[in-house]
């Protein structure tokens, strides 16, 4: 079976997700949907009524318009990929809890880094014999698009509509992250800042999470050259991805001949690309929908539930910051 598939949206991250769906053997593209505009591809439809003979519908429009598109899916029975966040407003997570079990079965919303290869780090190495209880993991992502002419005027920089974009789309994976191997932490802390003025969205974040016994930094920005690094310190040792390297370093006595702590020796070092690691993690989650759509296989009910724990989250931090403003 070749699974059909529709799309809204055609651009950015739309067109990623085309180019996935159409190398994967066992889907392809009927359709690509926008409400006004045309475009130079026999799939573009202007008509949303043509979507609802794929099999399965991919939402990748601006996320003020998902949850409007879950909605006008209510009566469809085909399986519905849906890019996170799910929804823009509390309202409308409240509407989502309510839908019917069945329905929620039948949607997947694309928090991708559950299949990277961080997520199996941090499955594999936290409170681990090589390093030890975690006392604090760090992770900086960021490049600079809000110095880009497209960034100027596009959805990612109104915040007039948003001024959380970042948050929403690019930190909100790592929350998903942090959420899945740790739970909930008992405190978070939001800072978010205009550093371009290129746009009156927030380009720029830094979340704190307090744990019982241990901190987690995120920083996100559009402001800054490419970076993409992780630390886990533990009590034995320590895991670093830095300029596209892997390297653990373990255990915490290692001493030089008078006796003084020095740096432990490497244990683990190879090559990780953490945006390669993204673009690998996006293509397995496309292949995990797939593979429920072309057996007709219902997606577990708490992968619904954790995406709505992790928007819930997404809520909140938004709202104590607004308080502080």
């Amino acid at each position: 079976m070749v699974v059909s598939v529709g799309i809204i949206g055609y651009q950015n991250h739309a067109k990623r997700l085309i180019s996935l769906i159409e190398t994967n053997p066992k889907s392809k593209i009927k359709y690509i949907f926008h409400p006004k505009k045309k475009f130079n591809d026999k799939r573009c439809t202007n008509y949303f009524t043509d979507l609802l003979s794929c099999d399965a519908i991919i939402i990748s429009s601006p996320n003020d318009t998902h949850y409007q598109y879950i909605k006008k899916l209510e009566t469809f029975s085909g399986y519905i990929f849906c890019e996170k966040p799910p929804v823009s407003n509390i309202n409308e997570l409240n509407k989502l809890k309510k839908l019917k079990i069945n329905k929620k079965r039948k949607i997947f919303f694309n928090f991708n880094y559950r299949f990277s290869e961080l997520d199996k780090l941090l499955q594999k190495y936290s409170n681990s014999k090589q390093l030890g209880q975690i006392v604090k993991i760090e992770i900086v992502a960021s490049q600079g698009l809000a110095f880009k002419k497209e960034y100027i005027g596009s959805w990612r920089s109104n915040g007039t509509k948003n001024k959380h974009t970042l948050l929403d789309t690019v930190s909100i994976h790592y929350l998903d992250l942090i959420i899945k191997n740790f739970g909930t932490a008992k405190n978070q802390f939001y800072f978010p800042k205009i550093i371009s003025k290129n746009g009156t969205s927030y380009d720029t974040s830094h979340l704190l999470f307090e744990y019982k016994n241990f901190n987690i930094s995120i920083m996100n920005s559009y402001t800054t050259p490419f970076l993409g690094e992780l630390s886990v310190i533990g009590t034995n040792g320590y895991l670093m991805i830095k300029n596209n390297t892997l390297e653990i370093r373990s255990p915490r006595n290692t001493f030089d001949k008078n006796n003084l702590f020095i740096t432990p020796p490497i244990i683990l070092r190879k090559k990780f690309n953490m945006q390669q690691d993204h673009s690998t993690s996006l293509k397995k989650s496309i292949g995990f929908f797939i593979s429920h759509v072309t057996q007709k296989i219902p997606f577990k009910n708490e992968l619904f539930e954790t995406s709505i724990r992790t928007t819930d989250l997404l809520f909140k931090i938004k709202k104590n910051v607004k308080k502080n403003e």
